[in-house]
């Protein structure tokens, strides 16, 4: 029988609470998160910027609706746990945050990360009282339902101007007691700053791969005390990465090396479970 919602929100939260890290990939569609399940990972998240550039738009480019909408498919796509990017909860005031965070369980979530970059170039950061009332919204949304559904939030300043981490563990620790499940801040540029912030806050840390020199190993990221490893774009960038080194090779060559390279149709048909 299929798991039920509430058990596979209680099976991703004890994989928070067991010993080492884990890491949740990010499928962009059902046949990655088919794949991704059959290889033996045991949660998924989706990618904002994934989701959206599969249908040819920019990171922030889907509704609340659309991107809901996607993450259902991923849901129905695997009995695994599901978490899904859900960017600043589609809405400024907390109470749309708090709306997001429902409408993300009645879509078959058990989790969603919140972040406090408000997609605004004039001002990205979401003032610091305010930032903390949205988690708390979103935090107090998710002890009403009757399943341990889990807030994620995200602290973004270090990718903008003036980044501090001082800044970024202020937020980070303010989001923890506003309720936040786990913690989360892309960005940080070394180890260091990742064993600062993994000791500044009591629970699980979410680190992000997928930025050039500011990505680690799983036994570096696990030694600093990180608890989660997502993967944001870089497995759909590596797809497309793919496609282009092979389509360019036609193209410019006239040659099809690549074919050597690739998985068979059978081999992936295997991998879908079809």
């Amino acid at each position: 029988m299929p798991l039920t919602q509430k058990e596979k929100a209680m099976h991703f939260r004890a994989l928070h609470d067991r010993p080492g890290a884990f890491i949740i990939p990010n499928p962009w569609d059902i046949a990655s998160a088919r794949i991704l399940t059959r290889l033996g990972f045991q949660a998924l998240a989706t990618s904002s910027a994934a989701s959206a550039s599969v249908i040819a738009r920019k990171d922030h480019g889907l509704t609340r609706d659309e991107a809901l909408a996607h993450s259902r498919t991923i849901v129905e796509a695997t009995d695994l746990p599901v978490s899904a990017d859900l960017e600043n909860g589609f809405g400024d005031e907390p109470e749309e945050v708090a709306r997001t965070v429902q409408l993300a369980a009645e879509a078959g979530l058990v989790g969603c990360t919140i972040e406090d970059a408000t997609g605004n170039a004039n001002s990205p950061i979401y003032d610091f009282d305010l930032a903390v009332e949205r988690i708390a919204a979103g935090a107090e949304a998710a002890r009403k339902l009757d399943f341990p559904f889990m807030v994620t939030a995200r602290a973004h300043n270090l990718l903008f101007a003036s980044p501090r981490l001082d800044e970024t563990i202020r937020r980070l620790e303010a989001f923890e007691r506003a309720g936040a499940d786990v913690l989360f801040a892309p960005g940080l540029p070394d180890l260091g700053a990742v064993r600062e912030v993994c000791s500044s806050i009591s629970k699980p840390f979410n680190f992000m791969v997928g930025i050039k020199g500011k990505s680690f190993s799983v036994r570096e990221l696990e030694a600093a005390g990180v608890k989660r490893i997502s993967l944001a774009t870089s497995l759909y960038r590596a797809a497309m990465t793919g496609l282009l080194v092979a389509i360019s090779e036609v193209k410019e060559k006239g040659e099809f090396s690549f074919l050597d390279r690739c998985t068979s149709t059978a081999e992936l048909n295997e991998l879908m479970g079809i």
